[in-house]
């Protein structure tokens, strides 16, 4: 515990904390063996001024990835409130260690993250969505076969992309559950596909393949991942309020934090 002493006093330098307060604990991690995934970049993609699936990109992970087990919990994001360094959102009250906390946008996560580092000393934040693909062990629709269609044949692209889309499970019961409910992926990571999405790094982007600097971010707008990808505001608590994703909205959203490898 003496090595947590400094970021304690760090904690209550930044978020008011009294300087006796104990720091809060890390949550579980589950680390990643190195490795690579081909994945399809979110954000909207345009040739010619149609919309196209965006080339299949690679992400590499040398030293592998390390993410937390589970997403934060009601109680962990309550705590944070209560010292001041996050602000309270819808059902930010709630206090159960075993559901996820939701109700919260992206700079809320972002707070989180800085708050959470400050009292445990480690270096954590948000994934990109390059980081959470690799997490999710699973490839995003239309990955493995993104250039399987010429891409002057519009009409066969927008078929391929609806069918993709309408193959999607809606998630009927918007209710967080408790954590593991909705499975264990292979990576030993709980929850990755339920109904609770989470919060990237990314902004979202425009990009126009027929021009040489085509790519237009906006990080007005955020990434949030899950069963598929939603674009929400990064002011938004409520997705079903604000977001636009390429399925059913998202029922909730909430946050899952990774470490730096080498801590």
């Amino acid at each position: 515990m003496t090595r947590l002493l400094p970021a304690t006093l760090a904690a209550a330098l930044l978020f008011g904390l009294p300087a006796c307060a104990p720091p809060a604990d890390p949550p579980e991690f589950v680390t990643l063996a190195p490795g690579d995934i081909r994945y399809l970049p979110p954000g909207e993609t345009l040739r010619a001024g149609y919309p196209v699936p965006p080339p299949a990109r690679t992400a590499h992970f040398p030293q592998g990835l390390r993410i937390m087990k589970r997403q934060v919990s009601q109680a962990e994001y309550l705590r944070c409130v209560q010292a001041g360094g996050c602000k309270a959102a819808p059902g930010a009250s709630a206090a159960a260690p075993g559901l996820p906390a939701v109700g919260i946008n992206w700079n809320d996560a972002q707070d989180y993250a800085a708050w959470l580092s400050a009292s445990t000393g480690l270096a954590l934040r948000l994934p990109t969505y390059a980081e959470w693909a690799y997490a999710s062990g699973l490839l995003a629709p239309g990955a493995n076969g993104a250039d399987a269609v010429s891409a002057d044949d519009r009409a066969q692209q927008w078929l391929r992309m609806y069918e993709e889309d309408s193959l999607r499970p809606a998630i009927e019961d918007g209710t967080p559950q408790a954590f593991g409910a909705h499975g264990t992926n292979t990576n030993g990571l709980l929850d990755m596909q339920g109904n609770v999405w989470e919060w990237t790094q990314d902004c979202h982007v425009r990009r126009h393949l027929d021009m040489a600097d085509g790519e237009t971010p906006n990080c007005g707008i955020r990434v949030a991942a899950g069963r598929h990808i939603a674009y929400i505001p990064d002011f938004i608590r409520e997705p079903k309020n604000g977001g636009c994703s390429v399925g059913p909205a998202p029922a909730n959203v909430g946050l899952r934090l990774v470490m730096d490898i080498g801590q």
